[in-house]
Protein backbone atom coordinates (compact mmCIF):
# COMPACT_ATOMS: atom_id res chain seq x y z
CA UNK A 1 0.00 0.00 0.00
CA UNK A 2 1.30 3.05 -0.75
CA UNK A 3 1.45 6.18 1.44
CA UNK A 4 -0.77 8.33 -1.22
CA UNK A 5 -3.11 5.27 -0.17
CA UNK A 6 -2.44 5.39 2.88
CA UNK A 7 -3.05 9.05 3.69
CA UNK A 8 -6.07 9.46 1.14
CA UNK A 9 -9.81 10.48 2.03
CA UNK A 10 -12.25 10.17 0.30
CA UNK A 11 -14.80 13.01 -0.17
CA UNK A 12 -17.27 11.09 1.68
CA UNK A 13 -14.85 11.05 4.69
CA UNK A 14 -14.77 14.63 4.85
CA UNK A 15 -18.33 15.35 4.28
CA UNK A 16 -18.58 13.20 7.30
CA UNK A 17 -16.05 14.89 9.16
CA UNK A 18 -18.07 18.08 8.42
CA UNK A 19 -21.33 16.75 9.32
CA UNK A 20 -19.99 15.99 12.84
CA UNK A 21 -18.39 19.35 13.56
CA UNK A 22 -21.91 20.63 13.95
CA UNK A 23 -24.42 17.76 14.50
CA UNK A 24 -27.26 19.80 15.57
CA UNK A 25 -26.87 21.76 12.60
CA UNK A 26 -29.95 21.49 9.94
CA UNK A 27 -28.49 19.27 6.95
CA UNK A 28 -31.84 18.38 4.93
CA UNK A 29 -35.33 19.41 4.44
CA UNK A 30 -37.66 17.67 2.89
CA UNK A 31 -41.52 17.63 2.92
CA UNK A 32 -41.45 19.03 6.80
CA UNK A 33 -39.02 16.50 8.05
CA UNK A 34 -35.59 19.00 9.02
CA UNK A 35 -32.87 16.36 9.31
CA UNK A 36 -29.78 17.39 11.01
CA UNK A 37 -26.20 17.02 10.35
CA UNK A 38 -25.51 14.35 13.20
CA UNK A 39 -28.36 11.89 12.24
CA UNK A 40 -27.61 12.34 8.74
CA UNK A 41 -24.10 11.29 9.46
CA UNK A 42 -25.31 8.14 12.23
CA UNK A 43 -27.80 7.03 9.52
CA UNK A 44 -24.75 7.13 6.55
CA UNK A 45 -22.65 4.75 9.22
CA UNK A 46 -25.85 2.06 9.87
CA UNK A 47 -26.54 2.40 6.40
CA UNK A 48 -23.02 1.06 5.25
CA UNK A 49 -22.71 -1.77 7.66
CA UNK A 50 -26.18 -2.93 6.91
CA UNK A 51 -24.46 -2.82 3.20
CA UNK A 52 -21.21 -4.76 4.36
CA UNK A 53 -23.41 -7.40 6.11
CA UNK A 54 -24.75 -9.01 2.92
CA UNK A 55 -21.72 -8.47 1.42
CA UNK A 56 -21.72 -5.66 -0.72
CA UNK A 57 -18.26 -3.84 -0.99
CA UNK A 58 -15.07 -2.46 -2.50
CA UNK A 59 -15.06 -2.85 -6.29
CA UNK A 60 -19.14 -4.06 -6.42
CA UNK A 61 -21.88 -1.20 -8.21
CA UNK A 62 -24.95 0.10 -6.34
CA UNK A 63 -27.52 1.60 -8.22
CA UNK A 64 -29.89 3.88 -6.77
CA UNK A 65 -33.52 4.07 -8.63
CA UNK A 66 -35.07 7.02 -6.16
CA UNK A 67 -36.12 10.56 -6.00
CA UNK A 68 -34.70 13.23 -3.85
CA UNK A 69 -34.80 12.38 -0.32
CA UNK A 70 -32.46 12.76 2.40
CA UNK A 71 -31.89 9.02 2.34
CA UNK A 72 -31.13 8.89 -1.20
CA UNK A 73 -27.72 11.47 0.43
CA UNK A 74 -27.50 8.83 2.77
CA UNK A 75 -27.51 5.89 0.73
CA UNK A 76 -24.99 7.19 -1.96
CA UNK A 77 -22.51 8.24 0.85
CA UNK A 78 -22.82 4.63 2.37
CA UNK A 79 -21.75 3.04 -0.78
CA UNK A 80 -19.20 5.16 -1.61
CA UNK A 81 -17.40 5.01 2.55
CA UNK A 82 -17.36 1.09 2.22
CA UNK A 83 -15.54 1.64 -1.68
CA UNK A 84 -18.54 1.09 -3.92
CA UNK A 85 -19.10 2.56 -7.30
CA UNK A 86 -22.43 4.78 -7.29
CA UNK A 87 -25.06 4.62 -10.48
CA UNK A 88 -27.60 6.45 -10.05
CA UNK A 89 -30.01 6.33 -12.38
CA UNK A 90 -32.50 9.13 -14.17
CA UNK A 91 -35.77 8.30 -13.04
CA UNK A 92 -37.59 9.78 -16.52
CA UNK A 93 -35.82 6.93 -18.69
CA UNK A 94 -37.99 4.16 -19.94
CA UNK A 95 -37.23 1.03 -18.08
CA UNK A 96 -35.67 -0.58 -20.77
CA UNK A 97 -33.28 1.82 -20.46
CA UNK A 98 -32.81 1.07 -17.04
CA UNK A 99 -33.02 -2.23 -17.02
CA UNK A 100 -29.79 -2.22 -19.91
CA UNK A 101 -28.02 0.15 -17.37
CA UNK A 102 -28.66 -2.13 -14.73
CA UNK A 103 -27.39 -5.22 -16.37
CA UNK A 104 -24.31 -3.20 -17.94
CA UNK A 105 -22.77 -2.00 -14.73
CA UNK A 106 -23.27 -5.52 -13.11
CA UNK A 107 -25.59 -4.02 -10.13
CA UNK A 108 -25.18 -6.43 -7.02
CA UNK A 109 -27.40 -3.96 -5.05
CA UNK A 110 -30.42 -1.80 -5.85
CA UNK A 111 -31.70 0.76 -3.09
CA UNK A 112 -34.93 2.03 -4.05
CA UNK A 113 -37.15 4.91 -3.43
CA UNK A 114 -40.51 3.40 -1.95
CA UNK A 115 -42.41 5.75 -4.25
CA UNK A 116 -40.84 3.78 -7.08
CA UNK A 117 -41.32 0.61 -6.02
CA UNK A 118 -43.31 -0.66 -9.08
CA UNK A 119 -40.57 0.73 -11.68
CA UNK A 120 -38.03 -1.32 -9.13
CA UNK A 121 -40.42 -5.25 -9.92
CA UNK A 122 -40.17 -4.03 -13.60
CA UNK A 123 -36.60 -3.86 -13.37
CA UNK A 124 -36.01 -6.78 -11.70
CA UNK A 125 -38.32 -8.42 -13.65
CA UNK A 126 -36.07 -8.21 -16.30
CA UNK A 127 -32.32 -7.67 -14.75
CA UNK A 128 -31.53 -10.31 -11.94
CA UNK A 129 -30.16 -8.21 -8.53
CA UNK A 130 -28.72 -10.21 -5.86
CA UNK A 131 -30.05 -7.49 -3.37
CA UNK A 132 -32.93 -4.83 -3.59
CA UNK A 133 -33.20 -2.81 -0.51
CA UNK A 134 -35.69 0.09 0.06
CA UNK A 135 -35.49 2.98 2.07
CA UNK A 136 -38.96 2.44 3.19
CA UNK A 137 -41.76 -0.14 3.83
CA UNK A 138 -41.54 -2.52 1.21
CA UNK A 139 -43.99 -6.04 0.25
CA UNK A 140 -41.31 -7.58 -1.52
CA UNK A 141 -38.12 -6.33 -0.44
CA UNK A 142 -35.65 -5.40 3.04
CA UNK A 143 -36.49 -1.90 4.28
CA UNK A 144 -32.95 -0.62 4.60
CA UNK A 145 -33.86 2.20 6.93
CA UNK A 146 -35.59 -0.53 9.22
CA UNK A 147 -32.33 -2.57 9.35
CA UNK A 148 -29.91 0.55 9.54
CA UNK A 149 -32.06 1.45 12.84
CA UNK A 150 -30.59 -1.49 14.62
CA UNK A 151 -26.88 -0.90 13.40
CA UNK A 152 -24.42 0.81 15.20
CA UNK A 153 -23.63 4.52 14.19
CA UNK A 154 -19.97 4.40 15.67
CA UNK A 155 -17.47 6.02 13.15
CA UNK A 156 -15.25 3.81 10.53
CA UNK A 157 -12.91 4.80 7.94
CA UNK A 158 -13.42 4.61 4.36
CA UNK A 159 -12.83 1.31 2.57
CA UNK A 160 -12.10 3.29 -0.71
CA UNK A 161 -8.67 3.59 -2.49
CA UNK A 162 -8.27 6.66 -4.76
CA UNK A 163 -7.93 4.53 -8.50
CA UNK A 164 -11.50 2.88 -7.42
CA UNK A 165 -14.46 3.51 -9.95
CA UNK A 166 -16.45 6.03 -7.81
CA UNK A 167 -19.24 6.99 -9.96
CA UNK A 168 -20.03 5.85 -13.31
CA UNK A 169 -22.60 8.41 -14.67
CA UNK A 170 -24.63 8.35 -17.45
CA UNK A 171 -25.02 10.71 -20.53
CA UNK A 172 -27.47 10.51 -23.05
CA UNK A 173 -30.57 7.73 -23.03
CA UNK A 174 -33.35 9.23 -24.62
CA UNK A 175 -32.90 7.08 -27.57
CA UNK A 176 -30.49 4.11 -27.71
CA UNK A 177 -28.37 2.96 -24.75
CA UNK A 178 -26.04 5.72 -22.95
CA UNK A 179 -22.70 5.66 -22.04
CA UNK A 180 -21.36 5.23 -18.77
CA UNK A 181 -18.73 7.49 -17.42
CA UNK A 182 -16.45 6.44 -15.08
CA UNK A 183 -14.96 8.62 -12.46
CA UNK A 184 -12.32 7.23 -9.58
CA UNK A 185 -12.51 8.67 -6.28
CA UNK A 186 -9.70 10.57 -6.35
CA UNK A 187 -11.16 12.45 -9.20
CA UNK A 188 -14.12 13.05 -7.82
CA UNK A 189 -12.56 14.52 -4.91
CA UNK A 190 -10.16 16.75 -6.89
CA UNK A 191 -13.90 17.96 -8.47
CA UNK A 192 -15.24 18.63 -4.90
CA UNK A 193 -12.21 20.67 -4.88
CA UNK A 194 -12.39 22.52 -7.96
CA UNK A 195 -16.17 23.63 -6.90
CA UNK A 196 -15.04 24.68 -3.48
CA UNK A 197 -12.22 27.10 -4.74
CA UNK A 198 -15.27 28.84 -6.76
CA UNK A 199 -17.81 28.52 -4.43
CA UNK A 200 -16.94 28.39 -0.67
CA UNK A 201 -19.52 30.28 0.75
CA UNK A 202 -21.83 28.21 3.51
CA UNK A 203 -25.59 28.06 1.72
CA UNK A 204 -29.02 27.48 1.81
CA UNK A 205 -29.28 25.20 -1.14
CA UNK A 206 -32.58 24.41 -3.19
CA UNK A 207 -32.49 21.04 -4.85
CA UNK A 208 -35.23 21.26 -7.48
CA UNK A 209 -33.56 18.78 -10.09
CA UNK A 210 -32.75 15.36 -10.28
CA UNK A 211 -29.83 14.41 -7.11
CA UNK A 212 -28.17 12.02 -9.78
CA UNK A 213 -27.31 15.34 -11.99
CA UNK A 214 -25.23 18.02 -10.99
CA UNK A 215 -27.44 19.59 -8.28
CA UNK A 216 -25.80 16.43 -6.37
CA UNK A 217 -22.30 17.75 -6.77
CA UNK A 218 -23.88 20.91 -5.09
CA UNK A 219 -25.43 18.92 -2.23
CA UNK A 220 -21.88 17.98 -1.61
CA UNK A 221 -20.11 21.02 -1.55
CA UNK A 222 -23.17 22.65 0.66
CA UNK A 223 -22.52 19.96 3.19
CA UNK A 224 -19.31 19.56 3.17
CA UNK A 225 -19.60 23.45 4.06
CA UNK A 226 -21.42 23.19 7.37
CA UNK A 227 -24.91 24.50 4.97
CA UNK A 228 -28.55 23.36 4.40
CA UNK A 229 -30.30 21.25 1.80
CA UNK A 230 -33.66 22.03 0.83
CA UNK A 231 -35.21 19.30 -1.48
CA UNK A 232 -38.22 19.58 -3.61
CA UNK A 233 -38.90 16.52 -5.75
CA UNK A 234 -38.88 18.25 -9.27
CA UNK A 235 -39.29 21.55 -11.07
CA UNK A 236 -42.29 23.52 -10.67
CA UNK A 237 -41.46 27.28 -10.89
CA UNK A 238 -44.37 28.14 -8.59
CA UNK A 239 -42.90 25.47 -5.61
CA UNK A 240 -39.23 26.84 -6.44
CA UNK A 241 -40.41 30.25 -5.75
CA UNK A 242 -42.39 29.56 -2.58
CA UNK A 243 -39.06 27.55 -1.69
CA UNK A 244 -36.52 30.34 -2.38
CA UNK A 245 -38.98 32.74 0.32
CA UNK A 246 -39.81 30.37 3.08
CA UNK A 247 -36.73 28.88 3.37
CA UNK A 248 -34.15 31.62 2.80
CA UNK A 249 -32.58 29.80 0.35
CA UNK A 250 -29.33 31.30 -1.12
CA UNK A 251 -27.85 28.64 -3.88
CA UNK A 252 -29.94 27.56 -6.19
CA UNK A 253 -28.58 25.58 -9.50
CA UNK A 254 -30.90 24.97 -12.61
CA UNK A 255 -30.37 24.84 -16.38
CA UNK A 256 -30.78 27.86 -18.61
CA UNK A 257 -34.59 26.16 -19.87
CA UNK A 258 -35.52 25.97 -15.93
CA UNK A 259 -34.07 29.51 -15.37
CA UNK A 260 -36.34 30.96 -17.64
CA UNK A 261 -39.62 29.58 -16.57
CA UNK A 262 -38.48 30.88 -13.45
CA UNK A 263 -38.15 34.18 -14.54
CA UNK A 264 -41.63 33.83 -16.82
CA UNK A 265 -43.23 32.81 -14.13
CA UNK A 266 -45.74 35.60 -12.24
CA UNK A 267 -44.66 34.87 -8.74
CA UNK A 268 -41.72 36.02 -9.02
CA UNK A 269 -43.16 39.91 -9.09
CA UNK A 270 -44.76 38.75 -5.44
CA UNK A 271 -42.22 36.49 -3.82
CA UNK A 272 -39.30 37.57 -2.05
CA UNK A 273 -36.21 36.30 -3.74
CA UNK A 274 -33.74 38.40 -1.79
CA UNK A 275 -31.76 36.12 0.11
CA UNK A 276 -30.58 34.25 -3.47
CA UNK A 277 -27.27 34.98 -3.40
CA UNK A 278 -26.14 32.13 -5.97
CA UNK A 279 -27.89 31.25 -8.63
CA UNK A 280 -25.89 28.59 -10.68
CA UNK A 281 -26.40 27.12 -13.61
CA UNK A 282 -25.63 25.30 -16.90
CA UNK A 283 -25.35 21.97 -18.51
CA UNK A 284 -26.85 23.91 -22.18
CA UNK A 285 -26.10 27.10 -24.05
CA UNK A 286 -28.04 29.94 -22.30
CA UNK A 287 -29.56 32.98 -24.40
CA UNK A 288 -27.38 36.13 -23.15
CA UNK A 289 -30.84 37.88 -23.77
CA UNK A 290 -32.40 35.58 -21.19
CA UNK A 291 -29.66 36.20 -19.27
CA UNK A 292 -29.52 39.99 -19.06
CA UNK A 293 -33.04 39.69 -17.88
CA UNK A 294 -32.31 37.77 -15.04
CA UNK A 295 -29.63 39.57 -13.79
CA UNK A 296 -31.86 42.87 -13.68
CA UNK A 297 -34.65 40.81 -12.18
CA UNK A 298 -32.75 38.70 -9.54
CA UNK A 299 -29.36 41.03 -8.99
CA UNK A 300 -25.72 39.91 -9.42
CA UNK A 301 -26.18 36.47 -8.33
CA UNK A 302 -25.75 34.33 -11.65
CA UNK A 303 -22.79 31.87 -11.80
CA UNK A 304 -22.26 29.77 -14.66
CA UNK A 305 -20.27 26.58 -15.10
CA UNK A 306 -19.03 25.07 -18.21
CA UNK A 307 -18.28 21.52 -17.44
CA UNK A 308 -19.13 17.62 -19.00
CA UNK A 309 -18.82 14.48 -16.87
CA UNK A 310 -15.89 13.43 -19.10
CA UNK A 311 -14.17 16.39 -18.76
CA UNK A 312 -15.38 17.63 -15.13
CA UNK A 313 -15.38 21.56 -14.45
CA UNK A 314 -13.74 23.32 -17.36
CA UNK A 315 -14.62 27.34 -17.00
CA UNK A 316 -16.78 29.54 -14.99
CA UNK A 317 -18.37 32.73 -15.86
CA UNK A 318 -18.17 35.01 -12.14
CA UNK A 319 -21.13 36.69 -11.27
CA UNK A 320 -19.03 40.17 -11.83
CA UNK A 321 -19.16 39.05 -15.04
CA UNK A 322 -22.59 38.88 -16.03
CA UNK A 323 -22.87 42.26 -16.94
CA UNK A 324 -26.63 42.78 -18.77
CA UNK A 325 -25.31 45.32 -21.10
CA UNK A 326 -22.67 43.18 -22.68
CA UNK A 327 -24.39 40.14 -24.25
CA UNK A 328 -20.79 39.14 -26.07
CA UNK A 329 -19.63 38.48 -22.56
CA UNK A 330 -22.99 36.85 -21.48
CA UNK A 331 -22.39 34.43 -24.49
CA UNK A 332 -19.30 33.01 -22.84
CA UNK A 333 -18.73 30.69 -20.72
CA UNK A 334 -16.32 32.50 -18.62
CA UNK A 335 -12.56 31.51 -17.96
CA UNK A 336 -10.58 28.67 -18.08
CA UNK A 337 -10.64 27.21 -14.00
CA UNK A 338 -7.64 26.82 -12.30
CA UNK A 339 -5.96 23.11 -12.74
CA UNK A 340 -7.13 22.68 -16.51
CA UNK A 341 -5.89 23.27 -19.50
CA UNK A 342 -8.20 24.25 -22.98
CA UNK A 343 -6.87 24.42 -26.35
CA UNK A 344 -8.62 24.94 -29.64
CA UNK A 345 -7.56 22.83 -32.04
CA UNK A 346 -8.35 22.04 -35.82
CA UNK A 347 -9.25 18.63 -37.37
CA UNK A 348 -5.80 17.66 -38.11
CA UNK A 349 -5.33 18.48 -34.28
CA UNK A 350 -3.47 21.77 -34.66
CA UNK A 351 -3.28 24.35 -31.94
CA UNK A 352 -5.55 27.15 -33.21
CA UNK A 353 -4.48 30.96 -32.57
CA UNK A 354 -6.99 33.26 -29.65
CA UNK A 355 -10.39 33.95 -31.52
CA UNK A 356 -9.91 31.14 -33.95
CA UNK A 357 -13.24 27.88 -33.95
CA UNK A 358 -12.03 24.86 -33.20
CA UNK A 359 -13.05 21.78 -30.91
CA UNK A 360 -12.51 22.40 -27.14
CA UNK A 361 -10.02 19.92 -25.47
CA UNK A 362 -9.27 19.74 -22.22
CA UNK A 363 -6.76 18.35 -19.54
CA UNK A 364 -6.81 18.04 -16.30
CA UNK A 365 -6.94 16.31 -13.43
CA UNK A 366 -11.02 16.07 -13.22
CA UNK A 367 -11.06 14.26 -16.64
CA UNK A 368 -12.90 11.12 -16.72
CA UNK A 369 -10.90 7.42 -16.72
CA UNK A 370 -12.75 6.17 -19.22
CA UNK A 371 -16.45 5.09 -20.65
CA UNK A 372 -17.66 1.82 -19.02
CA UNK A 373 -16.70 -1.50 -20.75
CA UNK A 374 -16.09 0.86 -24.09
CA UNK A 375 -12.10 1.06 -24.58
CA UNK A 376 -12.84 1.85 -28.30
CA UNK A 377 -15.09 5.30 -27.89
CA UNK A 378 -12.27 5.59 -24.64
CA UNK A 379 -9.49 5.69 -26.89
CA UNK A 380 -10.78 7.81 -29.37
CA UNK A 381 -12.29 10.75 -26.93
CA UNK A 382 -8.97 10.62 -25.21
CA UNK A 383 -6.34 10.66 -27.28
CA UNK A 384 -2.74 12.40 -26.37
CA UNK A 385 -3.81 12.49 -23.09
CA UNK A 386 -6.46 15.61 -24.19
CA UNK A 387 -10.13 14.66 -23.61
CA UNK A 388 -11.62 15.46 -26.60
CA UNK A 389 -15.64 17.43 -25.48
CA UNK A 390 -17.27 17.27 -28.99
CA UNK A 391 -18.10 21.19 -28.56
CA UNK A 392 -16.91 23.90 -30.73
CA UNK A 393 -15.70 27.24 -29.68
CA UNK A 394 -13.15 29.95 -29.06
CA UNK A 395 -10.81 31.80 -26.40
CA UNK A 396 -10.64 35.35 -26.96
CA UNK A 397 -7.25 37.56 -26.00
CA UNK A 398 -8.80 37.88 -22.61
CA UNK A 399 -8.73 34.42 -21.87
CA UNK A 400 -13.03 34.02 -22.30
CA UNK A 401 -13.96 30.93 -23.33
CA UNK A 402 -17.21 30.84 -25.80
CA UNK A 403 -18.64 27.48 -26.80
CA UNK A 404 -20.76 27.66 -30.45
CA UNK A 405 -21.89 24.59 -31.02
CA UNK A 406 -21.72 20.87 -30.75
CA UNK A 407 -19.92 19.33 -33.34
CA UNK A 408 -22.58 17.24 -33.45
CA UNK A 409 -25.41 19.71 -33.69
CA UNK A 410 -23.74 22.03 -36.07
CA UNK A 411 -25.88 21.59 -39.38
CA UNK A 412 -24.07 21.59 -42.75
CA UNK A 413 -25.68 23.33 -45.63
CA UNK A 414 -25.36 24.35 -48.83
CA UNK A 415 -22.39 27.30 -48.60
CA UNK A 416 -21.47 26.17 -45.08
CA UNK A 417 -21.70 25.78 -41.54
CA UNK A 418 -24.81 27.03 -39.33
CA UNK A 419 -24.12 26.83 -36.10
CA UNK A 420 -27.15 25.89 -33.69
CA UNK A 421 -26.55 28.09 -31.03
CA UNK A 422 -25.64 31.41 -33.36
CA UNK A 423 -29.43 31.26 -34.33
CA UNK A 424 -31.32 30.30 -31.11
CA UNK A 425 -29.72 33.53 -29.88
CA UNK A 426 -30.90 35.61 -32.30
CA UNK A 427 -34.52 34.08 -32.89
CA UNK A 428 -34.13 34.61 -28.72
CA UNK A 429 -33.42 38.60 -29.15
CA UNK A 430 -36.89 39.31 -30.42
CA UNK A 431 -38.84 40.54 -27.91
CA UNK A 432 -41.95 38.03 -28.83
CA UNK A 433 -39.78 35.03 -28.58
CA UNK A 434 -39.46 33.40 -25.00
CA UNK A 435 -37.30 30.54 -26.10
CA UNK A 436 -36.25 28.62 -29.46
CA UNK A 437 -34.20 25.46 -30.81
CA UNK A 438 -32.36 25.09 -33.94
CA UNK A 439 -31.59 21.80 -35.68
CA UNK A 440 -31.23 20.16 -38.48
CA UNK A 441 -33.07 16.93 -39.99
CA UNK A 442 -32.22 15.70 -43.72
CA UNK A 443 -34.86 15.73 -46.62
CA UNK A 444 -35.46 13.12 -49.26
CA UNK A 445 -31.65 14.07 -50.78
CA UNK A 446 -29.86 13.59 -47.90
CA UNK A 447 -29.08 17.60 -47.52
CA UNK A 448 -29.75 19.06 -44.56
CA UNK A 449 -32.13 21.57 -43.75
CA UNK A 450 -32.29 24.24 -40.51
CA UNK A 451 -35.66 23.77 -38.23
CA UNK A 452 -36.69 25.87 -35.80
CA UNK A 453 -39.09 25.64 -32.85
CA UNK A 454 -40.09 28.84 -31.32
CA UNK A 455 -41.73 30.12 -27.93
CA UNK A 456 -43.08 33.21 -28.19
CA UNK A 457 -44.10 35.21 -25.25
CA UNK A 458 -47.90 34.35 -23.63
CA UNK A 459 -49.61 36.59 -25.90
CA UNK A 460 -46.96 37.63 -28.53
CA UNK A 461 -47.29 38.19 -31.99
CA UNK A 462 -44.49 37.45 -33.72
CA UNK A 463 -45.22 35.46 -37.15
CA UNK A 464 -42.91 33.01 -38.72
CA UNK A 465 -42.50 36.14 -41.57
CA UNK A 466 -40.73 38.86 -38.67
CA UNK A 467 -38.65 35.79 -37.54
CA UNK A 468 -37.30 34.88 -41.81
CA UNK A 469 -37.13 38.74 -42.17
CA UNK A 470 -35.02 39.33 -38.96
CA UNK A 471 -32.90 35.87 -39.88
CA UNK A 472 -32.01 37.36 -43.06
CA UNK A 473 -31.35 40.94 -42.23
CA UNK A 474 -28.81 39.57 -39.45
CA UNK A 475 -27.17 36.46 -40.51
CA UNK A 476 -28.13 36.21 -44.15
CA UNK A 477 -29.69 33.59 -46.60
CA UNK A 478 -27.97 30.61 -45.33
CA UNK A 479 -29.30 30.74 -41.61
CA UNK A 480 -32.81 31.39 -43.13
CA UNK A 481 -34.66 28.35 -41.72
CA UNK A 482 -36.42 26.15 -43.83
CA UNK A 483 -39.18 25.51 -41.69
CA UNK A 484 -40.14 27.57 -38.72
CA UNK A 485 -42.85 26.58 -36.03
CA UNK A 486 -44.23 27.37 -33.21
CA UNK A 487 -44.93 25.82 -29.62
CA UNK A 488 -46.14 26.40 -25.99
CA UNK A 489 -42.94 24.77 -24.47
CA UNK A 490 -40.09 22.78 -25.65
CA UNK A 491 -39.89 18.78 -24.66
CA UNK A 492 -36.73 18.47 -22.11
CA UNK A 493 -34.87 15.21 -21.60
CA UNK A 494 -34.76 13.53 -18.00
CA UNK A 495 -32.37 16.41 -16.67
CA UNK A 496 -34.16 19.47 -18.22
CA UNK A 497 -32.07 19.97 -21.33
CA UNK A 498 -33.92 20.64 -24.72
CA UNK A 499 -34.75 17.20 -26.39
CA UNK A 500 -33.47 17.79 -29.55
CA UNK A 501 -34.04 14.16 -30.46
CA UNK A 502 -37.28 14.81 -29.93
CA UNK A 503 -37.78 17.70 -31.39
CA UNK A 504 -36.04 16.12 -34.87
CA UNK A 505 -38.20 13.11 -34.85
CA UNK A 506 -41.31 15.01 -34.85
CA UNK A 507 -40.01 16.95 -37.90
CA UNK A 508 -39.23 13.64 -39.65
CA UNK A 509 -42.87 12.63 -38.96
CA UNK A 510 -44.63 16.33 -39.68
CA UNK A 511 -42.66 15.59 -43.25
CA UNK A 512 -44.10 12.17 -43.90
Amino acid sequence: MTSSTQTFRSYVERNLDALGEQPDQEAVVHEGRRVTAGELRDLVYRTARVLQERGIGRGQTVTLLSGNLPETIAARYAANLIGCRINHLYNKLSVDVQAAIVRDVETVALIVDPRLAERAAELTARVEVEHVLVLGPAKEAENLLELAAGRSAEPFGGLARPEDICSIRHTGGTTGHPKGICATFEQVSDIRSQLSEVQQEKHRQLVCTTLAHAAGQLVDLTLSAGGTVVLLEDFEPAEVLAAIEQERISRLWLLPPLLYQLLDHPDIEQRDTSSLSNLVYGGCQASPVRLADAVRRLGSVLFQFYGQNEAGGISALTAEDHDPERLDRLRSAGKVLPGVEVAIRDEAGNDLPAGELGEICVRSGSVMQGYWKQPELTAEMLRGGWLHTGDLGRLDEDGFLTIVDRLKDMIIVVGGHVYTTELEDLLNSHPQVRQSAVFGVPDADRMERVHAVVVPVPGGAVDEQQLRELVLRERGAMYEPARITFASELPLTDVGKPDKKALRQAAREAAV
